[in-house]
């Protein structure tokens, strides 16, 4: 066993497949960080509102006002300086430090590709992405035609892990029993061209595409690695992310998956696409530039300890749910950064009472006197959201003079079709409550049951 890993662990492989990824990943997060900026929401998610949700342990991670824009700009530029190879190693740690912040400084936008961005920016900085077909190796008239086979195949087993597991969590009764939530969200799409007002209105049709949808997630990784059926796969790859994007507002997430899936192919076709680049840029082979055989890490076994226990991470913390009882849909402990992709349709409606503990006197709270529509909307059937809100309700009333300031919240939230049902437990002073990892008791139980993963 040890023998066989040490052997793989020096085995090589061609550096373009690499050089390929890195130019696309630096291209499409510059790209997502104009679209982000063009369509206004750094003002509209970061700067306008007053109050923004953390994650628990990121609280420090404070917003910047009108600096956010200089934030957007820095990850922006080191996203360009990536697909261009320049600097590289200091533009992948830069964005990943700025991309991650950008994620940590309001947890209302949270989306499991925001997540997947940050995890493999965190992977590249430790790979030799800059080794050929960059500026990096232009400056210093120097490539590698070789590198470790493991750093190609360090990206194809996070991607491995992220439908793999999507597909694992697809495995459940809401889901390929009830084929929800598709059944809810398919028939809105009624203004489709041809499909809309026939097979997005038809039950068997959603039934098709929640087992289609989970077989998709489970084999697709398999067919990718496999050399026979890779063209196909990717054919497939590719109608499957761009109908979805068709179907829902899911941003960037389809385009990068069909660019991150072309780590796959053969080296032989990685190559031809550099040299289709290098004929629109001359400048890259208009100088002699040495090609050396084989890189190898100066610290290669301190960045396998890491790179080992990132991805032991990966495998391990999509299952954390397992400590925790009830229904991982109802309260959510353990739901994100799980890969469980849109396998919900969950609404609520939570109003809060501030109490004078002495009097007992209260009254009602107007939750859009303090959060934006979105934040009220991801806070109602949200518990670590709801139970932070309430710690800046009790916070702010008793900044204004308020006495023995108590919190309760009346809430009532539909899961997956289901009839509206009491969520927090009325008595409950969330106040005294502390936000931990520990389960949220005060989280009424679901009386219902969803079986799978």
């Amino acid at each position: 066993m040890k023998s066989t890993l040490t052997k793989y662990l020096k085995t090589t492989t061609n550096t373009a497949p690499l050089a390929v990824f890195r130019i696309g990943f630096g291209l499409l997060m510059l790209f997502s960080i104009i679209r982000f900026w063009s369509k206004g929401w750094i003002e509209t998610i970061y700067i306008l509102p007053d109050f923004h949700f953390k994650y628990y342990g990121f609280e420090w991670v404070q917003t910047l006002g009108d600096y956010t824009y200089l934030l957007f700009f820095i990850c922006g530029l080191s996203s360009f300086f990536i697909a261009i190879g320049f600097k590289y190693r200091m533009a992948i740690i830069t964005f990943f430090l700025s991309f991650t912040y950008i994620e940590l400084m309001d947890k209302t936008t949270y989306l499991n590709h925001y997540y997947f961005i940050s995890i493999l920016s965190f992977l590249l900085i430790f790979l030799p992405a800059e080794k050929q077909f960059s500026l990096d190796a232009y400056r210093s008239r120097k490539q590698y035609k070789n590198i470790p086979k493991w750093t190609i195949d360090s990206i194809k087993f996070l991607l491995f892990i992220v439908y793999f597991y999507a597909g694992l969590a697809k495995l459940n009764s809401d889901w390929l029993l009830k084929a929800m939530p598709l059944k809810i969200w398919l028939p809105s799409k009624y203004d489709l061209p041809l499909i809309g007002e026939s097979l997005m209105q038809q039950n068997w049709f959603h039934y098709a595409m929640s087992w289609s949808g989970m077989l998709y997630d489970l084999l697709i990784p398999f067919f990718l690695l496999y050399r026979k059926t890779r063209v196909v796969a990717f054919m497939f790859v590719v109608f499957f992310h761009v109908f979805t994007r068709v179907l829902f507002p899911i941003g960037m997430f389809p385009f990068v998956m069909i660019v991150s899936a072309l780590i796959f192919f053969d080296a032989g076709f990685h190559n031809k696409i550099i040299d289709n680049i290098k004929k629109v840029f001359r400048s890259f082979s208009a100088e002699a530039i040495e090609v050396k055989e084989v890189f190898q890490f100066k610290r290669e076994k301190l960045i396998l300890l890491i790179v080992g226990l990132f991805f032991i991470l990966q495998l391990a913390i999509p299952f954390r749910y397992l400590l925790y009882p009830g229904e991982l849909f109802w309260t959510e402990e353990g739901y994100r950064f799980s890969w469980r992709v849109m396998l919900m349709e969950k609404m609520g409606s939570t109003n809060f009472k501030i109490v004078n503990g002495e009097t007992k006197a209260f009254f009602y709270v107007n939750n859009s006197d303090f959060l934006t529509p979105l934040q009220e909307k991801q806070m109602s059937f949200q518990p670590d959201f709801v139970l932070e809100y309430a710690h800046f309700l009790g916070n702010h009333f008793k900044k204004q003079g308020h006495k023995s300031v108590e919190v309760y919240a009346k809430s009532y939230v539909a899961l997956n079709g289901r009839l509206s049902k009491p969520f927090i437990n009325e008595a409950v002073n969330l106040y005294a409550e502390k936000e931990s990892f520990k389960h949220k008791n005060w989280v009424l139980p679901f009386n219902d049951d969803i079986k799978g993963f």
